[in-house]
């Protein structure tokens, strides 16, 4: 009786590691079927550019040895820090909000115009003009050209009617003049970059809402470039007025269409998508801006004293500027100039383009005299005579050396 109880244990042990064996057996085939479509679908997607050519993919463990393909990252990097980057900002608000001091803090030095401007005396301009500065920064072997546009005079005025209008056409220019460039039959190896990559829009703290002149502006503005709306001076509102305050700030952009950086459309990725959100939750920034430096508990800190302590600019406890300068360097810099080219000024060019081709007639005349023929430049309108040996029968126009 004990020896068939053996038995039959042994039998059903031996049943029961005969099915696990299957079983691994099946899951094993099941994983070498799902690797062999997903590489199959690979293969797949690398032919689909060339229908008619073979591609195989080859994994690090296939190869013979180390080919260094991961060096080309490296190249790359030293290529990039070797030219170094451009990085283009304005700043448009009203006199006394402190641009120029918020500037000066987020970069940690004198880059601002008053800073950089001898003998600089603060007047009230009579129309709004724009002043351009240009630095080259350097932080640990990587330099930077950065150039602070200035807007004094924007709503300093009893009448502020159009006053955007001459930065809209400064942003404009600066298009134009990439894009003439760009157009030139002898391109330079390098385009100089003097877009606009992104606006800082200062809000005075309040406590209501957005006024008339902040809505027509950032609806006009939000269109051909990164704006970035910030709360100016925030240690003048409580904690709780300066969240009642930019919730109301949040719903009169979304009631006008006004559409901030980072826009929603523009998320590329669900991870991009968590960040931005998270970015879009604290828009308006509350910013408190300064130069000066002061003891707190041994350490030094960047913040403005007052009789009540302290105001640290880079505690978050205190104010967001730590959160717009996360944004504007350390995390969505190079964002916001691809942005700049890929959505803003891809819109401006095509816009100019389209606008060239519809105006063929009037801007490409061409008039058959004997040999010769006369050829209207697209971009200027200039006009000169060319030899009609030297044109091809479709061509109706031309570009001056000059672009």
């Amino acid at each position: 009786m004990t020896e068939n109880i053996k038995e039959e244990s042994k039998a059903d042990q031996s049943l029961q590691e005969d099915r696990l064996e299957a079983h691994a057996k099946t899951e094993e085939n099941e994983s070498k079927e799902e690797a062999e479509q997903v590489e199959a679908d690979l293969k797949v997607q690398l032919c689909e550019p060339f229908p008619g050519l073979q591609t195989g993919l080859i994994r690090s463990a296939d190869l013979f040895g180390y080919v260094g393909i991961e060096s080309v990252l490296d190249q790359m990097r030293r290529k990039t820090v070797k030219a170094g980057f451009e990085f283009n900002i304005m700043v448009v608000g009203q006199s006394g909000l402190g641009k120029s001091t918020l500037v000066n803090t987020l970069f940690k030095s004198k880059v601002s115009r008053k800073s950089s401007t001898p003998n600089y005396e603060e007047k009230i301009s009579k129309t709004v003009r724009l002043h351009a500065v240009s630095h080259v920064i350097e932080e640990k072997g990587v330099k930077m050209k950065l150039t602070v546009i200035d807007t004094p005079g924007f709503g300093d005025q009893i009448n502020n009617q159009n006053c955007w209008e001459p930065i809209v056409k400064y942003v404009n220019e600066q298009y134009e003049k990439y894009l003439r460039e760009e157009l030139n039959v002898n391109r330079k190896r390098r385009i100089p970059d003097s877009r606009v990559h992104c606006c800082i829009y200062f809000l005075p703290a309040s406590g209501h809402s957005l006024r008339p002149i902040d809505v027509e502006f950032m609806k006009r503005l939000g269109k051909i470039v990164n704006i970035v709306p910030v709360i100016a001076k925030a240690d003048t509102l409580t904690v709780e007025e300066r969240q009642e305050f930019k919730e109301r700030i949040r719903q009169d952009l979304e009631a006008n269409g006004i559409h901030v950086y980072p826009q929603r459309e523009l998320d590329e990725d669900p991870e991009d998508r968590i960040l931005n959100d998270r970015i879009r939750a604290s828009i308006p920034f509350a910013v408190v801006g300064t130069d000066k430096e002061h003891q707190v508990n041994g350490h030094k800190v960047l913040g403005r004293k007052t009789k009540w302590g302290i105001i640290e600019v880079e505690n978050v406890a205190h104010c967001e500027f730590a959160n717009l300068r996360d944004l504007l360097i350390r995390s969505h810099l190079q964002d916001l100039k691809d942005v700049a080219h890929n959505v803003h000024y891809e819109t401006y060019r095509v816009r100019r383009l389209n606008e060239s081709n519809m105006n063929l007639s009037e801007l490409c005349l061409i008039v058959v005299q004997g040999l010769s023929c006369v050829c209207t430049c697209v971009l200027c309108g200039h006009v000169k005579t060319l030899p009609a040996a030297e044109l091809h029968p479709q061509v109706t126009h031309f570009l001056c050396q000059k672009f």
